[in-house]
């Protein structure tokens, strides 16, 4: 039976899906762009803001389920522009810094709200 995952502390789904379902003892987490949740808008600055908030929405649903970075068996990073992947790579290295988990990296023609960078995960708890 699936379990669906919420927190007011990452951004709310923008469409007709959950920010997460757990299934067992795995958690899937939906792409998280970098919306900050107190606004309900992009974090200002470009990519490298809007990975570090993507990640930070991450990292709060991890905590609403009990979870850490170290739970986090697989990431999908969608990008608009592999011009940025050095950057956005630095923003993620300061979270999964180490014991890292696996991780797809595409790029995208688009994503919602004009977002620069979608990340999502496979949490095993």
């Amino acid at each position: 039976m699936k379990h669906i995952i919420h927190t007011s502390k990452a951004p709310a789904a923008i469409g007709p899906y959950s920010q997460g379902n757990r299934a067992g003892d795995t958690v899937y987490l939906s792409g998280q762009l970098g919306i900050d949740p107190a606004t309900g808008k992009l974090a200002e600055g470009g990519v490298g803001a809007q990975a570090r908030q993507s990640l930070k929405n991450v990292q709060a649903l991890l905590a609403e389920v009990g979870a850490t970075e170290k739970n986090v068996v697989k990431t999908t990073v969608f990008l608009t522009s592999m011009a940025d992947f050095q950057e956005v790579n630095e923003a993620y290295a300061a979270v999964f810094d180490t014991d890292c988990p696996a991780r797809s990296c595409v790029a995208v023609k688009e994503l919602p709200l004009n977002g620069l960078v979608e990340i999502e995960a496979i949490v095993v708890l």
